[in-house]
């Protein structure tokens, strides 16, 4: 059975950067681009139209700016997963964009082959960070005292921290739902439940978060 292609929304203001990246993608069979956006308002109303699986959204834009895109788009409850591709490599940008809810962090500097690789691993539901930024998140994450750390962990049920090894590997809902035999709405449950007994704010930050504090 031939899988339908990951739909992908461009949003950056850079007419040629979104032609390149949409002719990049073009030649592969598991994604596909079915709209751009060359600013914020309008990403967020395809968004909700078109529902995407995948947003590949620029940070700096006229007008409104990734930052508050992504934070408008998780208002409105856009499942999407999103992608931040950008020139900065800002320890604040960075930060600000995982705690607001997006999926992954590339930079514009990368191979573009590099690129689509991660794009490619994004849309299926893996979390994608530019290798060069990692320590950047692992040092925000790290904080605390280690006992504090494995204190919190011992408040982790054992469902919600198998759940919480399986998001440290990148698999999304739908796997740990599978990898688990539980339903989609229980992998949810239990990543909401973690999220809040860790005092984190994403997905990624719980990732990195496991992996600086696995015993």
């Amino acid at each position: 059975m031939t899988q339908s292609p990951a739909s992908i929304l461009l949003v950056d203001d850079h007419p040629l950067l979104r032609k390149g990246l949409k002719q990049l993608i073009e030649f592969e069979d598991e994604l596909e681009v079915i709209g751009e956006a060359s600013n914020g308002k309008t990403a967020l109303e395809m968004a909700k139209e078109n529902e995407p699986d995948l947003i590949v959204l620029d940070l700096n834009m006229e007008g409104m700016d990734g930052l508050e895109t992504l934070r408008a788009m998780r208002s409105a409850e856009i499942t999407s997963r999103i992608i931040m591709l950008t020139v900065s490599d800002n320890d604040e940008d960075v930060i600000c964009a995982i705690t607001y809810g997006a999926d992954g962090y590339l930079l514009k500097d990368m191979d573009p082959e590099q690129i689509l690789e991660k794009l490619k691993e994004a849309a299926v539901g893996r979390m994608v960070i530019s290798e060069k930024l990692t320590h950047v998140l692992a040092g925000a994450i790290r904080g605390g005292e280690t006992s504090t750390k494995t204190n919190l962990l011992a408040k982790l049920t054992s469902r919600e921290h198998e759940t919480l090894k399986l998001i440290a590997k990148g698999m999304s809902n739908k796997l740990i739902a599978r990898e688990l035999d539980i339903s989609d709405g229980t992998v949810k449950v239990h990543v909401k439940h973690l999220l809040k007994k860790l005092s984190l704010n994403s997905r990624v930050e719980a990732a990195v978060w496991m992996v600086n504090n696995a015993a």
